[in-house]
């Protein structure tokens, strides 16, 4: 199967029911789709008028074996007791195929939006995240991968150099722009942090509030520096973020340790985010749902705003990084 031309187009609604079925779970409702680009995912009901949501992954994206060892993590996490949302286990196993898919069931669950600018979610916010990177240092993951340079910046820059959506008249401005940043981010990038098991994308659109934080979607869970699963939790000036991470540590030192240190690592981070998002959808373009959700790829302006969001940010690689306050 080839990856980049790949399509969910075969995956029809009677295929769906049919996979599930093969697991003695009967579709009575219909199969409402979710938002997800990556891979995809629609809630239903069944006979007994339960709600689940089950997610077909993208072929060739993760292996069984790196799919598994996610479930393996959140199922941990679960029995922590810890507010995440983990694959349900049917016939003993979290992970099903059918054909040449691969699908997983979970419990459909609800929830308010997390509030960004609300500090008293913040701080529970950093007391789960320090209970979730407790389990997460207790051994790394084997077979999923660690953030880093090879992954973030030297495959995205390969795809991005050969990518045809960038117009002619933008393209060697921008093709400079991020070499230049990766230059940058290469020089402040650092090893001398301690790999832990990661949510790996927490931003505020995978967290559900109900009476505290609800993680949802470890899809892009990896091996990575503490921060990773905090820095996105962060916005506003520099003096802003510095309250807000304080009130993040207030709780996360209960559970678990922070190494200061790491916090030369979020502007790297951020940018290597940028990098690898342009060319995530890079790849993903032959995908039809591409195009249609992301129309101003093709266009000029996005291009020359990324040249000068690229621009901005080897500036802002230049400077001191975020300090924690005094007590810290």
């Amino acid at each position: 199967m080839n990856l980049a031309a790949f399509n969910f187009a075969s995956l029809s609604p009677d295929l769906i029911m049919d996979a599930l079925e093969t697991v003695g779970v009967r579709v009575d409702s219909g199969l409402t789709a979710l938002n997800s680009y990556e891979n995809r995912v629609y809630q239903f009901n069944d006979e007994q008028r339960q709600r689940y949501v089950v997610k077909f992954y993208r072929p060739q994206r993760w292996s069984r074996e790196q799919i598994i060892e996610e479930h393996q993590f959140t199922i941990a996490l679960s029995n922590r007791h810890l507010p995440v949302i983990s694959p349900l286990l049917l016939q003993g196993n979290s992970l099903h195929s059918y054909g040449d898919w691969q699908f997983a069931l979970f419990a459909s669950v609800g929830g308010r939006q997390y509030e960004v600018d609300n500090l008293q979610q913040l701080e529970q916010m950093g007391t789960v995240l320090g209970r979730l990177h407790q389990l997460g240092a207790e051994q790394p993951f084997i077979v999923r991968p660690t953030i880093g340079i090879e992954e973030y910046l030297t495959a995205p820059q390969q795809v991005l150099t050969a990518c045809e959506l960038v117009p002619k008249a933008e393209r060697d401005a921008f093709l400079l722009a991020t070499e230049q940043l990766i230059a940058a981010i290469s020089r402040r990038w650092r090893l001398d942090w301690r790999p832990i098991r990661l949510h790996g994308d927490c931003h505020p659109g995978n967290i559900l509030w109900r009476d505290g934080p609800l993680f949802v979607d470890f899809d892009d869970a990896r091996n990575g520096p503490a921060v990773q699963d905090l820095w996105m939790l962060l916005h506003g000036e520099q003096h802003e973020q510095r309250m807000q991470l304080d009130i993040l540590l207030e709780g996360y030192s209960e559970f678990a340790s922070f190494d200061p240190a790491e916090l030369a690592l979020i502007e790297p981070l951020r940018a290597m985010r940028m990098v690898h998002y342009l060319a995530w959808v890079a790849r993903r373009w032959q995908d039809p749902a591409f195009p249609r959700s992301f129309p101003w790829m093709v266009e000029s302006d996005f291009w020359l705003s990324q040249t000068a969001a690229f621009t901005e940010s080897v500036l802002r690689l230049q400077e001191p990084p975020l300090q924690l306050t005094p007590m810290y």
